[in-house]
């Protein structure tokens, strides 16, 4: 197997190996995925954030103490979550959690249609009317607990583009290697880094990770069975 593309990093945090571990386990009730879901999403965020953001000093404030000390904050300030209805709700709280400034939330609905297994949009919410096309935000962060095939995390990823974003993250609890190559190198991979807690090898025949995590949004919603 050749090495994943040098934009793509897989946790090795021994917390979330086990909470993954937890996670693929089909006695998993819907309370607890949530939970597991939200606990492995702030750890991708600390090592996601950490690869975009710096901190700058802006002002000065005073300690409880009167002791004067100068503010940090973090740079680019214009970050936006882009959570993949409707499973990536589920990691938008760790992100907002770990984040120390409140940042907009824009939701993109995609499913996958069942025979060609395409994603097809049917929801869209970033904001339109910029000038020349300008994206408002200098990060995007797409937040999705699966990577499959690659082709929901593809095509937002060019909708994302299309808004005029020039950085992207990726941010998955699980994913297949062929989908997580396929996001990473989309356009060829420029302006676009992928952080994902585990990596399956195999796609079964209706595009679901082998062994995998299931139907996630099916379990974070108890839906199973729809």
């Amino acid at each position: 197997m050749s090495p994943l593309p040098a934009n793509v990093t897989v946790s090795n945090h021994p917390c979330l190996k086990v909470k993954l571990s937890q996670l693929r386990s089909a006695t998993c009730s819907p309370k607890q995925t949530r939970a597991l879901v939200k606990e492995i999403s702030l750890l991708l965020a600390c090592d996601a954030l950490r690869s975009v953001l710096s901190v700058e000093e802006e002002g000065m404030d005073i300690t409880p103490l009167g002791a004067e000390y100068p503010v940090e904050t973090v740079s680019p300030k214009r970050i936006a979550l882009i959570p993949i209805l409707r499973s990536g709700l589920a990691m938008v709280e760790a992100f907002e959690t770990i984040l120390p400034e409140n940042v907009p939330v824009y939701h993109l609905g995609l499913f996958r249609e069942k025979t060609t297994l395409h994603p097809v949009e049917y929801y869209n919410n970033l904001p339109t009317g910029t000038a020349n096309n300008a994206s408002s935000c200098d990060v995007a962060i797409i937040l999705d607990p699966v990577i499959a095939t690659g082709g929901t995390a593809e095509a937002a990823i060019q909708t994302l583009r299309d808004w005029g974003v020039g950085k992207i993250l990726v941010v998955s609890v699980l994913a297949s290697d062929q989908g997580l190559r396929r996001a990473a190198t989309e356009s060829g991979g420029a302006g676009i880094q992928v952080f994902v807690g585990g990596v399956d090898q195999k796609l079964e025949s209706k595009g679901m990770i082998y062994p995998g995590i299931g139907d996630i949004g099916d379990r974070l919603f108890l839906t199973i069975g729809k």
